[in-house]
C-alpha cells in the first residue's frame, strides 16, 4: 500500500490502520470514533486528507476548458474563489466530484479525491488541449484542521490571521513549513482549512498544530460521519458514473445553468428541465437500529422505493442517520418509510438535508 508523508506519525499514535483507496490510512485513533467526531464539532480536529490528488491546469482558455468537462460556470469565478464541482461523462453520470479554485486568469487549482486520482487525470488528459499544462503535485501534503476553534488555533500555531479569508476562499503564504496553500473549506460542515505543504515540512506542521491543546488527530471514520450528518455526498457510494447531478440533488452547482456544452449536457439538462426518476434524500431513523449502505427504503406496506447509499450512526444527533436514492413522487420531507435491514423493518423519515446545521465562515461583508 501507498503512504503518506505522516504514515509514521500514525503509526507511532497506534492508530488502527487500514487500507483507502491504495493508502495505508488511519481510521482512528485511540480515544474512538465518537470522541474524534464530538472532538471535531467542539474545537478543532486535525485530518491527514494527504492521499487526496493536487493538481494545476494552467493555459489560455483553461476556464472554458473546464466548463466542457464540469456543468458549472467555472469562467464566472473570481482570484481565489474554490467551487465544488462534478466531472460529468458522456452518459451525465459523474466521474467524479472536486474543488475547483481560481488562482488567476489562465490557472486553477483543484483536489480530486483518493480513490478516482488515476481515472481523474487519465479522463482530464483525454480532453486536454495542446495549450493547457496539466501538473499533479506528488511532493505535496494535504493536511484538514476543522472545528469552531481553528482559526484561533491558526493564529497561534502559525501567527497568521485568517478572519478576513471568507468560506471558500483560498490564499497563498510562505511560513517555517514552506509555501503553504491556505483553503478554508472542508467536509466536516465545521469551520475549518485544508492547508497544502511541501512533503518535507508535512510531519513538522502536524506535530506543530498536534502541541496546540485545542487540537487532537481525527481519523477517516470519523470524517465519515461527519460529512454523514452534513448530507455530503461520498463518490462511489452516494454518487458515481450513472449518477447525474440532478438525481443528486446538486443542480446548484450548475448555477443559472448557462454552461449548456459540458459532455453528457443532454441528460443533465433534460432532466433539470423534466425532473429525474429518482432524487438523494435523507432518512433520519426513527426506529431501533442502524441500517447501513445497500438497504431497501420502503414503504410502509412494503413497498421497495429505493435504497440507502450511505448509513450510520450520528454522534451529534445520537441517532441513526442516512441518505439514498427513492423514486422523486416519494421524496418529501417527513414522509414515513422503513428500511429493510437483514429481514427486518426499521421506522423512519425523509429527512432534509443536512441533518447539522453547517458552521462554515459566513461570507465576508465590505463596506461600501
Amino acid at each position: 500500500m501507498k503512504q503518506t508523508p505522516l504514515h509514521s506519525i500514525h503509526t507511532g499514535l497506534n492508530a488502527k490502520m487500514a487500507e483507502f483507496a491504495g493508502y495505508d490510512m488511519p481510521i482512528q485513533y485511540s480515544e474512538g470514533v465518537m470522541a474524534e467526531h464530538n472532538w471535531t464539532r467542539e474545537s478543532c480536529g486535525l485530518f491527514d486528507v494527504s492521499h487526496m490528488g493536487q493538481i494545476t491546469l494552467e493555459g489560455e482558455g483553461v476556464a472554458e476548458f473546464l466548463e466542457k468537462l464540469t456543468p458549472s460556470k467555472i469562467s464566472a469565478l473570481k482570484d481565489g474563489v474554490a467551487k465544488y464541482t462534478v466531472l460529468t461523462n458522456e452518459d451525465g453520470g459523474m466521474v467524479d466530484d472536486l474543488i475547483v479554485t481560481r488562482l488567476s486568469k489562465d490557472k486553477f487549482f483543484a483536489v480530486i479525491n483518493a480513490g478516482c486520482k488515476d481515472k481523474d487525470i487519465e479522463w482530464i488528459k483525454n480532453h486536454l488541449p495542446e495549450n493547457i499544462t496539466f501538473h499533479s503535485f506528488e511532493d505535496r501534503a494535504l493536511i484538514a484542521i476543522q472545528g469552531p476553534k481553528t482559526e484561533e488555533t491558526i493564529r497561534s500555531v502559525l501567527g497568521f490571521d485568517l478572519s478576513e479569508q471568507g468560506y471558500m476562499r483560498y490564499s497563498e503564504a510562505e511560513s517555517d513549513y514552506g509555501l503553504l496553500f491556505i483553503s478554508r473549506l472542508g467536509y466536516t460542515g465545521e469551520d475549518g482549512f485544508e492547508i497544502s505543504v511541501p512533503n518535507e515540512k508535512a510531519a513538522d506542521l502536524w506535530n506543530a498544530f498536534s502541541a496546540n491543546d485545542n487540537v487532537k488527530p481525527v481519523g477517516l471514520a470519523a470524517r465519515d460521519s461527519l460529512r454523514l450528518e452534513m448530507g455530503y455526498p461520498l463518490y462511489g457510494h452516494d454518487i458515481d458514473a450513472t449518477t447525474s447531478p440532478i438525481e443528486a440533488d446538486i443542480a446548484w452547482i450548475m448555477g443559472k445553468m448557462t454552461n449548456t456544452g459540458f459532455i453528457g449536457a443532454e441528460r443533465v439538462i433534460n432532466e433539470a428541465q423534466n425532473g429525474a426518476s429518482r432524487k438523494r434524500v435523507g432518512v433520519k431513523i426513527t426506529g431501533r437500529g442502524v441500517a447501513r449502505e445497500g438497504a431497501e427504503i420502503c414503504t410502509p406496506d412494503g413497498q421497495k422505493i429505493g435504497e440507502l447509499t450511505s448509513g450510520g450512526f450520528s454522534p451529534t444527533l445520537q441517532g441513526a442517520i442516512g441518505q439514498g436514492y427513492i423514486e422523486t413522487k416519494f421524496a418529501t420531507e417527513g414522509k414515513e418509510i422503513v428500511v429493510r435491514v437483514r429481514g427486518r423493518d426499521i421506522e423512519a423519515v425523509i429527512a432534509s438535508l443536512p441533518f447539522v446545521e453547517a458552521k462554515t465562515k459566513k461570507p465576508i461583508k465590505k463596506a461600501a
